[in-house]
């Protein structure tokens, strides 16, 4: 199976065309077509349901997208560490994240790196801890920023001079916000949104002093953003960590912390035995010497 092959299969699949397909990549129709029937024989699977006006994908064919894009992906980003300029550090550094205000302790260190290097590139991916740990394992990031509680074994880590505080999200007129902090009792059958990552449920559950299960749970969210409107559409109550959201005093919602307070700790994590190109490699380094952090695997 040949990469140009796999750029030639997410063409179609981005314009539902193969005519279109065809134009984009300066190739004549017939091509095309004989390209991507020669895939499918070679895969074994249909990969196209082809229509008189559109081409879509079959559940393989989803599949395949999905790992085509990971393959070449990190084809472009070996292709750029290899080719990067010996005299210079520049480059690409592929950082994915969950939502936490932590990630500004990364971006003025980011900032100071790229005051010296200035070739060098960021990429931010924003996701849930599984979605951040499962592109961590297949090489597509070379660094994650995860919330605790969090699976170190297979990584090695910097542990953040930082941490998330709990609390509940809600509108500025209901009538929970008359209050400073929000105790366990609070809870009783308030409508709540809460994270999908039920790895952060059990400290929930040891601060309420019961299961999750048992709260009014209306919905779930892996990011706040969309919560948030539901929160201010009336839906219900976000548990979420502070300063995710702007909650300032001309908003329309409002943050209340959870008492007794439970926060949350933060790793810049890596794989085990990671071979960085010259720029990720400085970037550590700029973590370790720009929030004074100890060497990897602090806190092992």
């Amino acid at each position: 199976m040949e990469l140009r092959v796999l750029r030639y299969f997410l063409a179609v699949a981005r314009e539902e065309s193969i005519s279109g397909a065809a134009q984009f990549l300066h190739l004549t129709q017939p091509t095309l077509s004989r390209q991507l029937m020669e895939l499918e024989e070679e895969l074994g699977k249909q990969l196209f349901v082809r229509g008189n006006r559109r081409v879509t994908l079959t559940e393989d064919g989803v599949l395949f997208r999905k790992r085509a894009d990971e393959i070449l992906a990190l084809v472009d980003k070996a292709t750029m560490e290899m080719t990067a300029d010996e005299e210079n550090i520049a480059g690409d550094i592929y950082i994915g994240a969950g939502e936490t205000d932590a990630m500004r302790l990364i971006a003025r260190e980011a900032k100071k790196l790229r005051a010296r290097y200035p070739q060098i590139r960021y990429h931010l991916h924003s996701g849930n801890a599984e979605d951040v740990s499962e592109r961590l394992d297949k090489g597509l990031l070379d660094f994650g920023l995860l919330i605790e509680p969090v699976d170190l074994k297979k990584y090695d880590y910097l542990r953040l001079p930082a941490a998330d505080t709990w609390g509940v999200l809600m509108r500025r007129d209901h009538p929970l916000a008359a209050k400073e902090l929000v105790s366990p009792g609070d809870l009783d059958k308030l409508p709540l949104l809460v994270s999908q990552q039920t790895d952060r449920w059990e400290a929930l559950s040891r601060w309420l002093g019961r299961s999750m299960e048992e709260l009014n749970i209306v919905c779930t969210y892996n990011l706040l953003y969309n919560a948030a409107i539901m929160v201010d559409e009336g839906l219900g109550c976000a548990l979420t960590l502070d300063k995710l959201m702007d909650t300032r005093d001309t908003g329309a919602l409002c943050f209340r912390p959870l008492t007794p307070p439970l926060s949350s700790g933060l790793c810049v994590v890596w794989k085990k035995y990671q071979v960085f190109s010259r720029a990720a490699a400085r970037f550590l380094d700029q973590l370790r010497l720009g929030l004074e952090l100890p060497g990897e695997g602090e806190g092992r």
